[in-house]
């Protein structure tokens, strides 16, 4: 049967997938929001808050990519209309990524002081941090757990239940921040960073909750661990090992970005963070049509309908591209606004309203990059990725970033090389794209 790519087919899959594509870095810019809010310590605590958040996020990237690879594999056995095959890999699956994560936070945990030391905080930022942090990580096994879910849901072309879960963890978060942090009299007393925190695991717990829920009520996918293993599971694990060093080299583009603004001074962390959250906002919107990239590509390679694959992603990339442009002009229409919304420090506002515009303007980059991000994943062409982002971040980021911070650009000096690095992701991947495919839309 023909796929269906119509405006309201793609719409359908992405704007679910664009509201819970938010739920992770919407409970990170809640937290900014509120702690750059606070009456103690305000720029230390948002200083604090963006250092471990980057250093989370990082951790969820690199592990959450497996919602990449069982989304692949599923679309594609559901293309070949051969789901039942697969239906015993996902709890195995999941089985294995959660241990890991358990063994990231026993191993990172006692060591949170070198870690944020390696980051450059020092003084009460650090102690911030480390507090944060050593109830922060405790809701990572859950976020990973919850991101195996969606790729489930993705893989059998359902962005519904995800944007559920996500809207009810994202909802919960900010009213658990706003009692928590500032405290309820009589009742809860003012938490501060610590509170924010606490919101954040208590969000990723009723997440999880939900998703084990509605997978088993929703869908025909069990979640008991089925002996022997899979034989996907090898291939499913070679997606995953690639995802992973690409996601090391793009957190390693977000580690120096963080490092380097973090030896520029307490106000330059502090808006870098407000930047970067709204960035990472930005990008898991587009990442709405991304997803359906990543959801029908797969489909449509295990149906073989190369034709199809080439007019979905001209598609995403017109929605995409519109999407990135709205996102500049609201920005510019909003752009005093939207920083007085995360702090009233004149200070760091002064340096976030310097380079906001920067970020604006990228946002068309990010839409084409991300498409075809989104679609080589439903491909399966984890390697590739791999490689793309290996050395966009060593020959593009770094060099960029040192070039500009020798010329003293500060902040400028780290969304520049933001803004090189997205660009050749995007190109590397158009070109591979219709070199590879192109031909055998042809020949059909």
């Amino acid at each position: 049967m023909k796929t269906d790519i119509s405006f309201n087919k793609i719409n359908k899959l992405a704007f679910p997938a664009l509201i819970a594509g938010i739920a992770e870095p919407l409970l990170s810019i809640t937290d900014v929001a509120i702690i750059g809010n606070i009456e103690n310590n305000a720029i230390e605590s948002l200083a604090a808050v963006g250092i471990v958040g980057a250093f989370i996020s990082m951790l969820i990237w690199v592990f959450g990519q497996i919602r990449s690879a069982i989304s692949a594999i599923i679309s594609q056995y559901l293309g070949a209309n051969k789901l039942d095959e697969i239906k015993y890999l996902p709890a195995q699956a999941i089985t294995i990524i959660v241990l890991m994560s358990l063994l990231v936070v026993a191993a990172s945990y006692p060591f949170s002081e070198y870690i944020f030391r390696f980051y450059n905080a020092s003084g009460i930022i650090l102690e911030y941090c480390i507090s944060y942090f050593n109830i922060r990580i405790f809701g990572f096994p859950f976020s990973l757990f919850t991101f195996a879910i969606f790729g489930v849901f993705r893989g059998l072309q359902n962005t519904y239940y995800p944007m559920i879960i996500a809207i009810t963890g994202a909802l919960l978060n900010i009213v658990l921040d706003y009692a928590f942090v500032f405290g309820i009299e009589g009742v809860i007393h003012a938490m501060y960073i610590d509170g924010a925190a606490y919101a954040s695991v208590i969000s990723q717990i009723i997440m999880a909750l939900m998703s084990v829920i509605l997978v088993l009520k929703k869908t025909a996918i069990p979640l008991k661990i089925v002996l022997p293993v899979h034989p996907e599971i090898k291939r499913l694990l070679g997606m995953i090992l690639n995802l992973f060093v690409r996601t090391l080299a793009l957190n390693l583009a977000l580690y120096f970005g963080t490092a380097y603004a973090t030896s520029y001074g307490k106000e330059y962390i502090a808006a870098y963070t407000i930047g970067l959250n709204l960035w990472l906002l930005f990008a898991f919107m587009i990442d709405g049509y991304s997803s359906v990239g990543n959801i029908m590509s797969g489909k449509l390679l295990g149906q073989k309908d190369y034709k199809t694959l080439i007019l979905l992603n001209k598609k995403l990339m017109r929605y995409g591209l519109v999407l990135g442009f709205i996102f500049i002009l609201l920005g510019a229409l909003f752009y005093k606004p939207i920083g007085s919304v995360f702090t009233k420090e004149q200070t760091v506002l002064e340096q976030f309203y310097r380079v906001f515009w920067v970020i604006l303007a990228m946002q068309p980059i990010c839409a084409f990059t991300f498409i075809f991000d989104g679609s080589f994943k439903g491909l399966g062409e984890m390697k590739y990725l791999r490689n793309v982002l290996i050395i966009a971040t060593t020959f593009g980021f770094i060099p960029t970033l040192l070039f500009f911070d020798f010329l003293d650009f500060k902040l400028y000096a780290i969304w520049i090389a933001f803004c090189v690095w997205m660009f050749l992701r995007g190109i590397f991947l158009y070109f591979k794209f219709y070199r590879k495919f192109s031909p055998l839309a042809q020949k059909q």
